[in-house]
């Protein structure tokens, strides 16, 4: 789109009661100072936006006369067609116009931001205009037109093994996620490794305070399982002796029975053997006669024959008894017992040396765990430091892209997009740079030739052709005719204001 300024009127305008500019290809506007010079240039963003060429608040109402009414308009072609526009301010009041109709500040304003952006308008109307803005804002607005590399040609400068780390990785998240989520893998992984240190060498400290037995674990069970065996056998022995010994337990005690009871039969056989048979009968006293008295007395020989009887059969189960007794021998286990205590006694030794062993090979496993645990932290901390470093080889390759695609914009001025840190990272930043100098180090001429190189980047980058003013022309002896309408201002010493307007 080309912006081509036709005709501009100021009527009670600062120091201008009526003046009417007929712009050119070129309009010189010359002077001495304090002639109003920089009043006509301002009044167009004045018009547009209600500020001066900086995007500073204006008061453009006369200085040193009185007027009731302060009015601007411009008459504009845009791609061939023109447009008419005008504001006006009464006592304190802003009145719009568009094309002769009086319009809201809304519709007013829409028409204006139809045509272009106010910055960069701005920008390539005063070339002072863009390095007057903050930093970031500078740097926003020429990115717009010199974007980030896309990921894959980046990637295609970075070393392989990066690229195709990275290049997985970035099918999932976004780099800036990548770059949290390996920060944080980072942070832990660094204590776990040094708890996996600590753990191992804490297991390889207990492993140091074990005592060396120096013989193998299972020539250690082959010998105890040998004592083992002796002992099982020995106490099969003394399971032998203990039933034997039950037997010879039992005959006694039935042998101590048998002598209570025979104690007992010779009590009972006095009183049997001298019992007095009665003539009478013992309930009701009287005499027997001689049948009842012979019933008597072979109940008493019969039970004198049964007592005998039985008393033998005790006196004979008795011998029986003892008989048996001699034939069963009685072993006093205490000896088997000394041995079986000797032998087991014999294996103890064994068995604390198996159990340290035991100990041992269980922390020696743990070592080997902990030790694996450690590597593969390790490994996976390398990782994360690995796609850490990748990250940031990856922006320092996006940067250095996008900073040649923004430097191949420019003939003589350099762009510094990013500064690098003390850690290695990159800060954004924007500084414009002539032969090395930044912007705020140059001379009136240079920051005039800077400015006009810029605002040419950003029309052709655009696609926006529009007028340009310099301001204090005379301290610069030449420069590069920019693109579009120039309006140049110049003080000539004596000079009351003067406007030419060259076609060519």
């Amino acid at each position: 789109m080309q912006v081509i300024f036709k005709t501009l009127t100021l009527v009670y305008y600062k120091s201008h009661r009526d003046i009417t500019v007929n712009f050119g290809e070129r309009t010189d506007i010359t002077g001495d100072n304090a002639k109003g010079k920089t009043s006509i240039t301002e009044a167009i963003p004045w018009l547009l936006y209600g500020t001066d060429a900086l995007g500073s608040k204006l008061d453009p109402t006369p200085i040193t006369y009185e007027a009731e009414e302060t009015k601007v308009s411009l008459l504009l072609e845009v791609d061939g067609k023109e447009l008419l526009l005008g504001r006006s301010l009464k006592k304190n009041k802003t009145i719009y116009h568009v094309n002769d109709v009086p319009s809201k500040a809304g519709e007013f304003n829409e028409v204006v931001e139809k045509l272009f952006n106010k910055d960069l308008f701005l920008s390539l109307y005063n070339p002072n205009y863009f390095l007057s803005m903050h930093w970031e804002k500078q740097r926003s607005m020429l990115l717009q037109y010199a974007p980030s590399p896309v990921n894959k040609d980046v990637l295609k400068q970075m070393p392989d093994e990066q690229s195709k780390s990275l290049s997985d990785l970035l099918k999932k998240h976004s780099l800036r996620d990548i770059q949290e989520i390996h920060k944080e893998n980072k942070n832990t992984l660094n204590k776990k490794y040094i708890a996996a240190q600590s753990r191992t060498k804490t297991l390889k400290e207990q492993v140091d305070l074990l005592p060396n037995v120096g013989v193998p674990i299972e020539s250690l069970k082959a010998e105890l399982s040998q004592i083992d065996k002796l002992v099982q056998e020995k106490e099969a022995l003394l399971d032998d002796i203990w039933e034997k010994n039950q037997v010879f337990t039992k005959i006694q005690s039935e042998i101590l029975n048998l002598q209570h009871q025979i104690e007992m039969s010779k009590a009972r056989w006095p009183v049997l053997r001298d019992e007095i048979v009665e003539d009478a009968c013992r309930t009701c006293k009287r005499p027997l006669d001689e049948e009842s008295m012979k019933s008597v007395k072979e109940d008493h020989e019969q039970r004198k024959f049964t007592y005998q009887k039985n008393h033998t059969g005790l006196l004979d189960a008795r011998k029986v008894l003892q008989r048996k007794l001699k034939e069963t021998e009685f072993i006093d286990p205490a000896e088997f017992r000394e041995e079986i205590k000797t032998l087991d006694e014999s294996g103890q030794p064994l068995r604390e040396a198996i159990q340290i062993n035991g100990q041992l090979g269980r922390l020696q496993e743990q070592v080997n765990q902990a030790q694996t645990d450690e590597k593969e932290t390790l490994q996976s901390l390398n990782d994360s430091i690995f796609i850490l470093d990748s990250v940031k080889a990856f922006k320092a390759k996006e940067a250095e892209l996008q900073g040649e695609k923004v430097q191949a914009l420019f003939e003589t001025l350099s762009v510094r997009l990013f500064e690098e840190q003390k850690n290695g990272e990159l800060k954004n930043t924007f500084e414009i740079e002539l032969d090395k100098k930044p912007y705020s180090k140059l001379s009136t001429a240079e920051g005039i030739r800077a400015g006009l190189e810029l605002r040419d980047v950003l029309s052709q980058q655009s696609e926006l052709i529009s007028p340009t003013f310099i301001d204090n022309s005379e301290s610069i002896t030449s420069f590069k005719q920019p693109v579009g309408q120039l309006i140049v201002s110049r003080v000539v010493a004596g000079q009351e204001l003067k406007i030419e307007g060259v076609e060519n």
